[in-house]
């Protein structure tokens, strides 16, 4: 099937590049494919390991630069203005609850979900009918509070930002909530799933305000990455 072509890069003007950001990882490598579908191919730094910058410009598109930070990030940086645009998971879109972000694609990458996992042993007898104050480590606090509390239960969380597989086992809490693949790190850790929070995706995000003061820059970008996806 032929790609679609890349919109016209942005008019020459007083208007500064376009900012998109997008996460590091393996969003990042699943995402390559649509923004070369786009003509979004970035500067040969880009995939130098050795190289520190984190802006970087695109080599077929002048007026277009990619920055490349932490997942969570790209939610802050594209509802504060600094960027844009950007690529970021519904599960931070959820935490973050950002009113000036727009989520118009839904790119398909980076699927998993948002669970709840305790240890085998401990979930075999366990009755979730029966909760009513639980002890919980996530980088997710918001969102797990407000599951949590639809159900009447009170969730206590504990901020981790990662292992978060070895608070059950040392006893920091029974419970976690985190992002699950294949679930091939809670079995190597003892734990299974006992309830599935949200399906999580990779989706395109726009900064409201620069969609409305520079609609002819930002709306084509969308409709091209929306296309690329479509034609996948």
């Amino acid at each position: 099937m032929p790609m679609p072509p890349p919109p016209p890069p942005a008019p020459a003007g007083g208007n500064e590049p376009l900012v998109i950001a997008v996460p590091k990882g393996r969003i990042l490598d699943e995402l390559r494919p649509i923004l070369l579908r786009v003509g979004l191919e970035p500067e040969a730094a880009f995939d130098d390991g050795a190289h520190r910058g984190l802006r970087f410009r695109t080599r077929d598109q002048e007026r277009i630069d990619l920055i490349r930070v932490r997942s969570f990030d790209v939610a802050t940086f594209v509802a504060f203005g600094a960027a844009h645009l950007g690529v970021a998971g519904n599960d931070v879109l959820m935490e973050f609850d950002y009113p000036e972000i727009y989520s118009p694609v839904d790119l398909r990458i980076g699927v998993c979900r948002l669970s709840v996992a305790a240890p085998a042993d401990f979930a075999r007898t366990d009755d979730p009918s029966r909760w009513s104050h639980i002890r919980v480590a996530t980088k997710y606090p918001n969102v797990t509070r407000g599951h949590f509390a639809r159900r009447g239960v009170q969730a206590e969380c504990i901020k981790l930002n990662g292992a978060m597989e070895l608070a059950p086992t040392l006893g920091l809490c029974r419970r976690i909530v985190d992002l699950v693949s294949s679930g091939g790190t809670l079995k190597a850790n003892g734990l299974v799933e006992v309830e599935t929070i949200a399906h999580v995706t990779s989706r395109l995000i726009v900064n409201r305000a620069a969609l409305k003061t520079r609609p002819a820059d930002v709306t084509p970008w969308i409709s091209a990455i929306a296309d690329a996806v479509d034609a996948a």
